[in-house]
């Protein structure tokens, strides 16, 4: 009876806090809602490019939200290659890569990506998010300094909370701070300034030239996540170094797979050969996450040997960028960056911004609103992602359901 009793009340704990824990989630969850900042999840039922189908919406939809920059997630050549590894080398590894993960193709790619980006050596990881993770608890002690953009990407702000490096934080691509904060970190045995290569959220590009000349003048290494620049920025797609003429004073760049090459995951790190080695050794997301599946990495390999072949896919972005930014900016909407395939339309309001998404999917137009937490708060927007897969009708077609929407809204006149 006694034990009974005991199993009974601890029951009773239980659940009471059970009910307690799930107040306090539902209360978080209303007030996303009550803020308009709630997240729905649209299903998509084809394949991702520049045309979908999505459920519950009829005929044919334009996708302007996806990072499918360069139209190869659905590419033929790259689903195929897709096809084959999996026949070749199976579904998964089931396994990490030092202990039996490791496949020719895996190196393959890696040897493909470090030729690409032309540095000296390419670890694969299953994100970039986990090569952000797993870089900067490897290369930087705490007798090191990190001095990073404030508006760099989560995965990096992450990624700097594991090392114990000294950290310093400059204001948005203001090189005047960047070269306080490396005054101030002199002391420090390395220093690794951190940016983006292109801001996500705004497509505006980071000033590499400037902050090359001041890590150079103060003795410090550079990074760059290259996530939205890899494959169609520069005139041969290499990024934002490539673009900007710094390909030999950048010495640490982070993409992915998951955007324009090819569209599914896995991310990597290029760089100097003994950074590569000791990632491999010690890098945690690397020794602890299995490896990235044969049919991931064939498709992406293809990608890969496409941009090597031509840069035919990538110069054709910068015309169907101007299209579609000058046509918004002539319609009278304000859209953040210049000269790159993300074009944010800056609405401000949440709630405005989550309500036209939905009136331009009612247009045949698949856009999404972003806001709190993802952007800060007075600033949402829709980011528009323009494909080397749409052409010129799709673009008009996108730039009239905007005026239609904006018009309605009292966005513009």
């Amino acid at each position: 009876v006694a034990v009974l009793r005991s199993r009974t009340l601890i029951t009773g704990r239980t659940y009471g806090a059970v009910a307690h824990a799930r107040s306090v989630l539902e209360s978080e969850l209303d007030a996303i809602r009550a803020a308009g900042t709630w997240k729905g999840e649209r299903v998509i039922t084809s394949k991702q490019g520049a045309h979908i189908s999505v459920d519950g919406s009829s005929g044919d939809i334009l996708n302007f939200c996806a990072n499918n920059y360069l139209g190869l997630s659905s590419h033929p050549e790259v689903i195929q290659a897709g096809i084959e590894a999996l026949q070749k080398y199976g579904a998964g590894l089931s396994s990490v890569r030092f202990i039996c993960g490791t496949q020719d193709l895996h190196k393959n790619l890696e040897q493909k990506l470090a030729q690409f980006h032309e540095r000296d050596d390419c670890i694969l990881y299953a994100s970039c998010f986990d090569a952000n993770a797993g870089l900067f608890e490897v290369l930087l002690g705490p007798e090191d300094a990190v001095i990073s953009d404030e508006l760099n990407h989560a995965s990096i702000i992450d990624g700097i909370r594991l090392c114990k490096a000294k950290r310093f934080r400059y204001k948005h691509m203001n090189l005047k701070d960047l070269e306080e904060k490396l005054k101030e970190s002199q002391s420090s045995r390395l220093r690794l300034v951190v940016t983006d290569g292109v801001f996500s959220m705004d497509g505006d590009v980071a000033p590499l030239v400037g902050i090359c000349d001041l890590a150079e003048q103060y003795g410090a290494l550079v990074f760059i996540d290259e996530c939205h620049a890899t494959g169609f920025l520069g005139p041969r797609g290499r990024g934002t170094d490539e673009l900007l003429g710094v390909m030999d004073r950048v010495h640490i760049v982070n993409s992915t797979l998951g955007k324009a090459l090819g569209g599914a995951a896995g991310g990597y790190t290029v760089g100097p050969k003994s950074l590569i080695e000791l990632l491999r050794q010690r890098s945690r997301p690397y020794l602890f996450s299995n490896s990235l599946p044969p049919p991931v990495v064939g498709s992406a390999t293809r990608a890969v040997e496409l941009l090597l072949a031509s840069n035919e896919i990538a110069q054709s972005m910068a015309a169907k960028t101007k299209r579609f930014r000058n046509g918004m900016t002539q319609a009278g909407f304000t859209i953040a960056g210049a000269a790159h395939p993300i074009c944010p339309v800056m609405l401000g309001d949440a709630r405005l911004a989550s309500v036209i998404a939905d009136d331009m999917l009612k247009l045949g137009v698949y856009v999404i609103g972003f806001s709190y937490p993802v952007v800060p708060k007075g600033k949402a927007r829709i980011r528009v992602q323009i494909s080397a897969a749409h052409t010129d009708s799709d673009i008009d077609r996108a730039v009239d359901a905007f005026i239609q929407t904006g018009r309605k809204h009292g966005v513009i006149s």
